[in-house]
């Protein structure tokens, strides 16, 4: 019997009873499985609050599949996991893409500067500094989200 589960905000970070929530999954049971899984690794903050990030509740959906719905052995998901990781690796390393059914997101670097060189102008000099630091932050996010896309199939 699969539950449907909600859609993923689209957000930097997430607490573990955010991805409770998200993945049907208690929270003590994330704790567990972070013990059992090398490859949950939640960023931990004061008080050793536990975010979770996009690709990290994406994890946890496959682990709870695994678990849950294909009925696998804690070991066995764990081996099954590895399997999928490396298996996506290779994929990548061959050159094949690993997304089925979605097209490739292309950025063309020199179109992609060419457009915050014009951003760049149309700052005023005195906000200029803080209007590269944030188009930096969204390059940066752009990237994430593609590495983040090229780690689905």
């Amino acid at each position: 019997m699969e539950k449907t589960l909600p859609p993923i905000p689209v957000k930097r970070y997430f607490t573990i009873g955010e991805v409770g929530e998200l993945c049907g999954v208690k929270p003590h049971v994330l704790r567990y499985w972070e013990q059992e899984f090398t490859q949950l690794r939640p960023m931990k903050r004061r008080g050793n609050r536990r975010y979770y990030q996009h690709h990290e509740v994406l994890m946890i959906r496959r682990i709870r599949d695994l678990l849950y719905d294909q009925g696998f052995t804690i070991s066995g998901a764990r081996n099954k996991l590895q399997e999928l990781t490396q298996h996506e690796r290779d994929r990548r390393r061959s050159g094949e893409m690993p997304l089925e059914g979605v097209e490739a997101i292309e950025i063309d670097r020199e179109e992609f500067d060419a457009a915050v060189q014009d951003e760049q102008q149309e700052l005023g000099a005195s906000s200029q500094k803080a209007g590269q630091t944030l188009i930096n932050q969204l390059r940066r996010e752009l990237f994430e989200i593609r590495e983040l896309l090229g780690a689905v199939h």
